[in-house]
């Protein structure tokens, strides 16, 4: 007897679209018959396919009968299938027990099972895009109260990313063999980079041979108080990450990082010109200030102008908006990395991020979401996120400035989902601060002592979840507002570095 084609079960539609959905009933047979027939054949299938992306009802509900039985270590054959449907009216119109026979006296070598399976679970992307398709198109037609049209793009964005990242290597179990496989590789791509990084380097010596280099799928806090240069050190960082940004082509035409990297600056204090003039400062060597109020002479805008040419080509992308919820965030950072790749995230500054409308009137609830929110991101896009973070007031209360772990505003979650967390402490700002009368002892004392602290900081190591924990020595130039290496004599292991 031939295997009696699928019927369709589906409500009769005039829709034409709806009449040419992509679908490959023969497939379905196929694959199915192999794996009644082998059933050892469903474990080279993968964890991609699932039951719903068979086209017609009945083969979801076969292909879910027989996933169930082989995981609970039963056999999967036509008779005993038989049985669990014998109620099932749609069974019943294909033959009953003997379609069942038939997919199996038919089936493929079972060899060919994964074929099938991956023409099954194409087919089946192809009509949720079909789908989405549609669904973007009745949104956009009839409008939507709640959702504007950039909105509406952005939820669009998401829902195919998801689609794209459907049964990507990142889902299910890793055995333990291909996880030592990634371990060595990190390591012999680490030994075989400059200062032996496992990370991106920051360009930072001594702080990349304290944390070995930016890890991709952490989240790292970097907190201070106002004026210590937190935004200041991330440009730094974002900066020498994108000028040093190195590729090579992949077989399958993508591009796989060999050094530095792409990064993403969410900066949602500073304009998108502000934070390029901080750049554009730091790379010529010009008082940032003097550049700001324009008191520059010809020399100067000369090195600027050098300076723009030679970094412009710079994989740093800047989004400036303002008071950006988590959601768009996401979405865009989603966007760069499917667009031209991504490497480094960095947000200035968590605080004023949002969970958008409808989100806990509690504010620590809030930024707990944000911060998990922000975790999730990092694992999903396989890329380190830095986000910097305001410390509390009560750090100005105390007589010993240096921060700490329960300084952080909201610090139970910041704490919790974060990686690591660094505060920028620079002494001489607190000292400048206490200057007394000129011509006392005291001035004589103090200046002394802010000889001793001047053009100096520190980056405090106050959580470390693959690391120590620690200090940092770092030199700090105000007028470029760069932080750098402390030069060491010839007999240290670093040496300074010049950019």
């Amino acid at each position: 007897m031939a295997i009696v084609p699928a019927l369709d079960l589906r409500p009769v539609s005039n829709d034409v679209a709806i009449q040419n959905v992509p679908s490959n009933i023969e497939a379905e047979q196929a694959l199915l018959g192999a794996l009644l027939y082998d059933n050892a054949a469903f474990e080279r299938l993968g964890d991609n396919l699932q039951a719903r992306h068979f086209y017609e009802p009945f083969h979801q509900r076969l292909f879910q009968a027989i996933e169930t039985h082989i995981r609970k270590g039963q056999l999967a054959e036509p008779i005993l299938l038989a049985e669990e449907f014998s109620r099932d009216p749609a069974f019943q119109e294909l033959g009953g027990v003997r379609y069942l026979a038939d997919l199996v006296d038919r089936a493929p070598p079972a060899a060919n099972a994964p074929d099938y399976a991956r023409a099954v679970y194409d087919l089946a992307l192809r009509r949720d895009l079909i789908r989405i398709g549609g669904e973007i198109a009745l949104r956009a037609n009839q409008g939507d109260a709640e959702l504007g049209a950039q909105e509406q793009i952005e939820q669009a964005e998401q829902e195919l990313y998801a689609l794209a990242e459907t049964g990507g290597v990142s889902q299910g179990f890793v055995s333990f063999a291909d996880a030592l496989h990634g371990a060595v590789t990190m390591a012999a791509e680490a030994h075989a980079r400059d200062g032996g990084l496992a990370g991106i380097s920051t360009g930072l010596l001594d702080l990349d041979q304290k944390i070995g280099g930016l890890h991709p799928s952490d989240l790292m806090i970097l907190a201070a108080r106002p004026s210590m240069g937190k935004t200041s050190l991330a440009c730094n960082i974002a900066f020498d990450v994108a000028r040093n940004y190195a590729w090579e082509p992949q077989p399958d035409g993508s591009r796989k990082t060999v050094r530095g990297g792409v990064v993403a600056f969410y900066s949602l204090e500073m304009s998108a010109e502000q934070l390029a003039l901080r750049l554009l400062a730091e790379a010529s060597g010009v008082s940032g200030d003097r550049l700001r109020k324009g008191e520059i002479d010809a020399v100067e805008f000369g090195k600027i102008r050098d300076a723009a040419l030679e970094i412009q080509e710079a994989p740093l992308y800047i989004d400036a908006t303002g008071g950006i919820t988590l959601a768009k965030l996401t979405a865009r950072a989603r966007r760069l990395k499917r667009m031209v790749g991504l490497d480094l995230i960095i947000i200035d500054y968590l605080q004023l991020v949002t969970t958008g409308a409808g989100g806990p009137d509690n504010r620590v609830q809030e930024v707990s979401m944000i911060t998990q929110g922000m975790k999730a991101l990092a694992k999903e896009l396989n890329v380190p996120v830095i986000a910097l973070s305001q410390l509390s007031r009560q750090v100005e209360n105390r007589e010993d400035k240096k921060p700490q772990l329960s300084d952080l505003r909201e610090s139970g979650s910041i704490e919790q989902d974060a990686d690591m967390v660094m505060f920028v402490y620079r002494e001489e700002y607190y000292l400048s601060r206490l200057e007394p009368r000129e011509g006392t002892e005291e001035h004589f004392r103090w200046q002394e002592q802010m000889d001793q602290v001047k053009g100096l900081a520190e980056l405090i190591i106050g959580k470390q979840r693959h690391g120590p924990i620690g200090t940092v020595k770092l030199s700090f130039d105000s007028d470029t507002t760069k932080f750098g290496n402390l030069a060491r004599d010839h007999h240290a292991r670093f040496s300074s570095h010049d950019d």
